[in-house]
Formats: structure tokens, C-alpha cells, sequence
């Protein structure tokens, strides 16, 4: 076997992201033959990889080959309920999203949505599939149902559409599409993913959120699947979204 990035080697073994590789390795948690990993090396066959306690790939059967008996792609489309979080860090007291799943293969979230927020987010174990999706971010659609504290105005929507103003993160967010569904609620399409964007915006123009509800990403919708539960995205889901990956569409 080639030499292959440890960090790449943790994501295509459906442990983590590349991101939450390099986290892990940076804090210890990742031996190469009972040795701490260090930040941007290559394994390469016949070493031992050992990520938070638990042996990786081939180690579990008494094989010690890298790249050996990677997991079968699993892709699942998850309702999250508010009060849960996105991240699998300890520093939040709150269930996450992989323990509340509880899905007997190891997978990982695909982005995040915050902790006051519920609605659609994939989980995974394809490191590729996450690498894409988040590489591509800035193009993929993802659409949310928002319920504000007061009515919501034609020229509200009008300031969402071209694009508001972010103070605190000094940059104006890109054009969208903002549709009014009631009094008090809109949908809004975003292809940008900044921290908190739709809370941010709204309270910029002077708006509060009371609730967000993320109802689609890409070609999947959340359509009724109840809070708190998952499914596995479809073949023909999983086809159409691969496709718009590396089209550049979604």
C-alpha cells in the first residue's frame, strides 16, 4: 500500500472528518504503533492506528494493514430535534446528534446546525463525501422554514434577498431567495453556510428568530420525517447528489 495521510486514512475509515482528524491527532487521541500520531504525517502498511481508544480498519481483526476492511458507505438523513448539537466535542453538556441516533455503525455529521435550530443534517462515515459537500459549501443549496417575532415585510425579504450586512463578521452575506409563507414566517434558499447566518441576518434587520427548521439539502428534502429520527438517503437520492457534487450543481 502507497503512504496515505493519517488524517485522510481516519476519514475514508468512516472514524471522522479530515477536520476532526487533525483535531484528534492534535490532542493526542491518535497512537501510530503505540506512539502519539503527530500533525500531517503518512502511515503506511504493516503500522498499527489506534484513534480515541480503539484500534482502526484491519487492527480489529488482527490485521495490522491500513486501508483494510473500510466500512460500507452509509449516508443517513437525520431530523434534528432543537437542544441537540452538531459537534461530538465534550464541551457541551447537550446530547449530540451521533448519541441521539445511536446508529450501530460509526458515523459523524455532515456541517452542523446549531443547538437552537432542528430540521435536516446528513450523517455519515464517507470522509469523502463530507470533504466534498463541505469544499462545495458555498454552492449547494440548503432551504430553511423561519417563524419571526413580528410580521414579515415585502421589503424585509427584499433586504434578505440581496444580501445584509454582518457587523460582527465583517462581510455581507450572498444573494438568496426569500419566499413569505405567512404572517410571521418565510422560507428562505441559502449557497452560503456562515456561522448562525439566518439568525445573524434577521437580527440585522431587526428580527428575532423564533424558531429555524432546515427542510432541505441539495435534491433531499426532510419531508415527514419525524423529529428525532433518521433514514437512509435513497439510491436515487445518493445518485442525484453525487452528480450535482461533481457538476458544481445543488
Amino acid at each position: 500500500m502507497e503512504e496515505i495521510r493519517l488524517n485522510k486514512y481516519l476519514s475514508e475509515m468512516g472514524i471522522c472528518s479530515r477536520r476532526e482528524a487533525d483535531r484528534l491527532i492534535e490532542s493526542g487521541k491518535v497512537l501510530v504503533d503505540q506512539k502519539p500520531a503527530l500533525m500531517g504525517m503518512k502511515i503506511h502498511e504493516g503500522q498499527m492506528v489506534v484513534c480515541d481508544g480503539k484500534p482502526v480498519g484491519g487492527i480489529e481483526k488482527g490485521q495490522k494493514e491500513p486501508g483494510n476492511l473500510r466500512p460500507k458507505p452509509v449516508l443517513l438523513a437525520v431530523n434534528k430535534p432543537k437542544g441537540v448539537v452538531c459537534t461530538t466535542s465534550k464541551n457541551d453538556r447537550a446530547m449530540n446528534i451521533v448519541e441521539m441516533v445511536r446508529y450501530p455503525e460509526r458515523v459523524y455529521p455532515v456541517g452542523r446546525l446549531d443547538k437552537d435550530s432542528e430540521g435536516l443534517i446528513f450523517l455519515t462515515n464517507q470522509g469523502d463525501l463530507v470533504n466534498r459537500i463541505m469544499r462545495g459549501a458555498n454552492n449547494h443549496e440548503k432551504e430553511y422554514v423561519v417563524q419571526v417575532g413580528k410580521p414579515v415585510t415585502k421589503e424585509f425579504a427584499r433586504k434578505m434577498e440581496a444580501g445584509v450586512w454582518l457587523e460582527d463578521l465583517n462581510v455581507t452575506t450572498k444573494p438568496c431567495k426569500v419566499q413569505i409563507t405567512g404572517r410571521q414566517e418565510f422560507h428562505i434558499t441559502l449557497t452560503q453556510g456562515l456561522n448562525r447566518q439566518i439568525r445573524r441576518m434577521c437580527e440585522a434587520l431587526g428580527y428575532d428568530v423564533r424558531s429555524l427548521r432546515r427542510i432541505r439539502i441539495m435534491n433531499v428534502h426532510l419531508g415527514n420525517l419525524k423529529t428525532g429520527t433518521f433514514r437512509k438517503v435513497t439510491a436515487q437520492e445518493y445518485k442525484v447528489l453525487t452528480e450535482q457534487l461533481e457538476t458544481g450543481r445543488g
